[in-house]
């Protein structure tokens, strides 16, 4: 904040990651500073007849700081949370990866265990047709 009140930086920027789920996450990048003026419709619902105590500069000097830290933490919140979704969807994917290879390896090693049953009951059999004829 003080590099921007400073006059170095022009506008304040924050990219993170918004969480949706655990399977979607956004890219998003908001504008912290300078902070945006309220829009035309959020002008005329606002009534100007308040009575600031102490005075309005210094709630805004007090507010300004804290609302810049909020969004903030928000984006880390959000950050990682994204983070911790999208490697539960990817041990998800993982586990059900190794369920079907384990399928898969299962079936190669019980047909090629049929195989080389059914090759010794061959030899079996021809050694005793061997002998008996």
């Amino acid at each position: 904040m003080d590099g921007f009140i400073a006059g170095q930086y022009d506008q304040v920027m924050v990219v993170y990651n918004r969480f949706k789920n655990a399977a979607v996450q956004y890219v998003e990048c908001e504008q912290l500073l300078p902070i945006a003026p309220p829009s035309a419709n959020e002008k005329s619902k606002t009534v100007k007849d308040y009575i600031f105590e102490p005075s309005q500069s210094a709630i805004v000097l007090d507010l300004i700081p804290k609302a810049v830290k909020t969004q903030l933490y928000k984006a880390v919140l959000d950050s990682n949370a994204s983070e911790h979704g999208a490697r539960m969807t990817a041990m998800s994917k993982a586990t059900d990866n190794a369920g079907e290879l384990i399928k898969e390896l299962k079936l190669q090693y019980n047909k090629a265990r049929q195989a080389a049953i059914t090759n010794e009951i061959l030899e079996i059999v021809a050694g005793a047709e061997a002998l008996n004829g």
